[in-house]
C-alpha cells in the first residue's frame, strides 16, 4: 500500500465557515469536551470550603488525516483549530451559552457535524450540516481525465435514542451545493466511558447506505469518463445500497490544568459496489486526529 501525505489546500469559503462554527466541539467519533475538562478547572474558593470553576479558554489545534476521497489509499491533512471556551465561575451557575454549544454540537467527521433541537438524555432530533471535500483529478494519476467533483455544503437531519449505556441514532445526510449527488444514510450505535475524572472515551459503530446518484457520482464511471480517461478507466454504474461499515473511537484526558489531550481514530471497510469500483485503489480506509489544547485562565 502506498502511503503519501499532503497538507489539503482545495475545501473552498463551506469549509472555513464550518471549521469556525464547530471549533468548539471538536471530536472524532462522539468525543467532546468531557467532565475532565470541567474538573481541571475547579479549585477551592477564598475560605476553603466552596467550590468555583474559574473562567478559561483551551486553545490549540487538532488536525485531521484523512484518505484524500472515498476508496484513495493516500492522504491529507486537514488543518483544524481547537477552542474549547468554559466561561461559568460558580459550579451551580446556570449553563452558559458557550457550555451549552458544546452539550448539542457533535463533531463526527467533516461531513457529519450534527446539532440537537430538540429533546434531552434520553431522546434527541437535530440538524446535520457538514462539507464534503472536493475530489479533484490530479488526486490519484489514474484519476485524471475524469474531472472533478466540487465540494460542498452537507444539511440534514437526525434522531437518537439513548437506552442504558448505549445510543442509537441514525442521520440523513445530502449535499446541498457543489456538484449534484444524491442523499446517504447513517445509522450508528455507540457507548461513553469516564476513566477518571480527568478521561473518557467513546466507541462507536455503523454503517452507511448511500443513495444510487451519490454512488454514481463518487463510485460511478460514466461513458464520458471512460473516454477521456488517461488510464483507460472502464464505465461503471453502481447501484444504491450499503456504502460501508465502520467502527470509531475517541477520547479525551487533561493531562494537567493547563494541558488538554484529544484524540480519535476511524476506520471503514467499503462494500458491495463501492468496494467494487474501478476508481477505488482500496476499500480499507483509516482516519484519524490528534488534538493538543492549552488552558488560558481568565482574569476576573
Amino acid at each position: 500500500m502506498r502511503l503519501g501525505f499532503e497538507l489539503s489546500e482545495h475545501h473552498g469559503w463551506g469549509y472555513g465557515a464550518l471549521t469556525l462554527g464547530v471549533v468548539c466541539a471538536m471530536h472524532l467519533g462522539g468525543f467532546s469536551a468531557s467532565q475532565a475538562h470541567a474538573q481541571a478547572a475547579m479549585v477551592d474558593g477564598p475560605t476553603g470550603g466552596e467550590t468555583v470553576v474559574r473562567k478559561s479558554v483551551v486553545v490549540g489545534a487538532a488536525p485531521i488525516i484523512r484518505p484524500k476521497y472515498e476508496g484513495s489509499q493516500e492522504h491529507e491533512v486537514i488543518p483544524i483549530p481547537m477552542v474549547i471556551p468554559s466561561l461559568v465561575e460558580e459550579e451551580d451557575t446556570p449553563d452558559g451559552v458557550f457550555k451549552q454549544v458544546r452539550q448539542r454540537v457533535k463533531f463526527r467527521g467533516l461531513d457529519d457535524v450534527r446539532i440537537r433541537v430538540f429533546g434531552g438524555d434520553r431522546f434527541r432530533v437535530g440538524a446535520v450540516t457538514g462539507w464534503i471535500t472536493t475530489r479533484d483529478e490530479d488526486d490519484a494519476d489514474f484519476l485524471e481525465g475524469t474531472g472533478d467533483i466540487d465540494g460542498g455544503l452537507v444539511a440534514g437531519a437526525y434522531t437518537a435514542y439513548s437506552l442504558g449505556a448505549f445510543t442509537f441514532d441514525a442521520a440523513y445526510i445530502e449535499k446541498i451545493t457543489g456538484t449534484s449527488a444524491g442523499p446517504q444514510y447513517r445509522f450508528g450505535v455507540e457507548t461513553t466511558r469516564e476513566i477518571s475524572d480527568r478521561a473518557d472515551f467513546t466507541v462507536r459503530v455503523g454503517t452507511t447506505f448511500a443513495s444510487a446518484e451519490f454512488m454514481r457520482t463518487y463510485f460511478g464511471v460514466s461513458p464520458t469518463q471512460s473516454r477521456n480517461s488517461r488510464a483507460g478507466i472502464p464505465t461503471y454504474t453502481p447501484d444504491g445500497g450499503i456504502k460501508d461499515v465502520f467502527i470509531a473511537i475517541g477520547g479525551s484526558y487533561d493531562i494537567n490544568e493547563r494541558w488538554v489531550f484529544k484524540g480519535g481514530a476511524r476506520y471503514g471497510r467499503l462494500l458491495g459496489d463501492a468496494e467494487d469500483s474501478p476508481l477505488v485503489e482500496t476499500p480499507d480506509q483509516v482516519s484519524g486526529t490528534v488534538g493538543l489544547g492549552y488552558r488560558f485562565y481568565l482574569k476576573r
